[in-house]
Formats: structure tokens, sequence, C-alpha cells
């Protein structure tokens, strides 16, 4: 017991460990490119801003183009020149960005620039990437093992089985909803600024890693975020995943079992609809309906002598059941 939960203290805090370093190598690798990328930015605004009355098509359309490119990057060439000192790689977003590596959520509106930033990038997720899952998977026996204790508990005050495992269940179900998804909509929408219908859609998405990129945390230019904001948004998925994953394997159990009794269902189904067609065929089919087998040609030797027997057992054997009706008609 006590070495269990050593293992599971040592891997939560080699997981963040992990994590850290990682955010902390991003941030000094992509830091000082995204600075001069907003420079570069800043720059072409001004210009544009001097000379937009004398550009020409050609011209407005080279800016439209960098403008696009700058976006991609993650520059957003709007506000005061103290909104573009505000960098996407200090430690918050950094950590963020290694949370959504290793669990490949992958928003996209992100990402590393530079040659030594993508490199790193790719073996940061080769190791990160199982040691997330390894991680899911300690949290999500943790999760499992609060239930069968909340399950023993009822048991031994007397519950049925049955009952027992609806309960747990339902408790799983309302106790993960809430906490990953109802509430934390309601911190989004006060935060983010969204409605709590897309506050659920982005707590849904993220936590099921499929990760569009349209909702984003933390990246509303004309909005204040306190310290740390995306680190504890960060924490939020890594849980949060752990979770989401249990719900998926219920859900799966749940549809193979339904599968299993359908599919027996129907076996059943056939099979007594099969014996009965059976059973009314040899009870209710009449003696004169019976399809009479057709002679075979008859061949050289002794095989058409036997043949002309066989003839000959069938005609008696027909006028046998012919007699055994007209008895059983007669009063």
């Amino acid at each position: 017991m006590c070495s269990g939960r050593l293992q599971t203290a040592l891997l939560v805090a080699g997981y963040f460990v992990y994590l850290l370093v990682g955010a902390a190598v991003f941030q000094a690798l992509e830091r000082t490119a995204e600075k001069q990328e907003k420079m570069a930015a800043a720059q072409m605004k001004e210009a544009f801003l001097q000379n937009f009355t004398q550009l020409s098509v050609a011209e407005m359309e080279q800016f439209m183009k960098n403008l696009i490119e700058a976006i991609q990057n993650g520059v957003y060439p709007v506000g005061n020149e103290s909104q573009f000192e505000e960098s996407n790689w200090d430690f918050s977003n950094s950590f963020f960005f290694a949370g959504t590596v290793v669990s490949t959520i992958g928003y996209g509106t992100l990402h590393p620039k530079t040659a030594g930033g993508q490199l790193f990038c790719v073996f940061f997720a080769l190791f990160g990437i199982p040691l997330n899952i390894v991680f899911l998977h300690r949290v999500g026996k943790m999760l499992s093992l609060l239930c069968k204790k909340l399950g023993k508990f009822l048991y031994e005050k007397g519950m049925r089985k049955k009952k027992i495992k609806f309960l747990t269940l339902l408790f799983f179900l309302t106790t993960g909803i809430l906490v990953f998804l109802c509430l934390p909509s309601v911190f989004f929408q006060i935060t983010e600024g969204w409605s709590y219908s897309e506050g659920i859609y982005f707590a849904f998405i993220t936590l099921s890693t499929i990760g569009f990129g349209d909702y984003v945390v933390g990246k509303q230019s004309d909005r204040k975020y306190f310290s740390y904001y995306r680190v504890l948004v960060a924490i939020w998925i890594l849980f949060g995943l752990a979770w989401i994953a249990l719900l998926f394997n219920l859900l799966t159990t749940v549809l193979e079992d339904t599968e299993k009794i359908i599919v027996k269902d129907l076996q059943q189904i056939g099979k007594v609809s099969k014996d009965n067609v059976g059973s009314q065929q040899r009870r209710c089919w009449p003696v004169q309906f019976i399809p009479e087998e057709e002679p075979l040609p008859p061949r050289a030797g002794g095989d058409a002598m036997k043949m002309e027997s066989l003839t000959a057992d069938s005609e008696h054997t027909k006028k046998g059941k012919k007699c055994f009706l007209i008895a059983k008609l007669l009063p």
C-alpha cells in the first residue's frame, strides 16, 4: 500500500517536473524570435498607417499577406506598444503549450517557429506522450478506487449490488460533469467573457482532445488575465483528461455489452422461429401434398433392376398412405 502511494507520488512529481522543464526550454528557445516578429509587425503597422492613402493594389495585397502571416504566428498587431511587449512565450503560456503537446490536444494557435524549438518539440512529445498516458492511467485508477470505496461503504450498509453499481456510476458521472464541465464553464464565462454554452463547448472539445482551436483561453488582447491563469487551466486539463478517458471506456463497455445482448437475443429469436417453422411443417403438412420423389432414369444392368424395385416400393407406400387416410375419414 505504501509502495503504491510512493510510486504514485513519484509519478506525479516526475510528470510535473517534465512539464516544467519543457516549459522553460520552450520559453528560452522561442521568446527571442517572437520579439523580433512583434517588432517587425509593429513597423509594418506604423508604415501602413503613414502611407495607406498612397499604397498601390500590389502593396496593399502584400500588406495583407504579411498581416495574415503575423496572425498565424501568434502575433496580433492591435493596440499600443505595451500590448506588443506581452509575450506568448512567458512561463504560463509555455507551460500551457507543453501540456497541450503531451495531451495531443494541439490547438494550433501557438506553435514553435524556430528550428531548435521544433526539434525539441518532437523529442519532448516523443517521451512526453507515453508519460502522459501512464499518468492518466494512474489518475484513472485513483478515481476508480474512490468509486470502489463508495461501493464498499454502501454494501456494508446493507444495500443491494445492483443498486450499489447504479449509485456509484451516478456519483462518478455527476461529480465529473460538475467538477470538469459545469464549474469550469462558469469560470470561463467570467474570465473570458464567453457564454455558458461556449464554456461547455470549449471544455468538452478540450478534454476530448479534439482541439479545434476556435476557442482558446488567454488569447483576447482586450482582457486582463491574472498570473499563471493558463497554468491553472493546464492542470484542469490534465486531470480532466483522466476523468473523460474513464467515461469513454465506460461508454465503450456499455455499448459492447448492449451489442452482445442484442446479438444473443436475435440468435435466440432466429432459433425459436426456425424450430417453430419446422414443427409446424411436421404437424400440418398434408400427406397428399408431400412432394413425390421423381424416379431417376434407369441405368444399364443391375442399376435398372434397383430402380424398378425402388419405384415399386414407392407406389406401395403411396397406396398405404391413401388407405390410411380413407380409414380415418370413415366413421
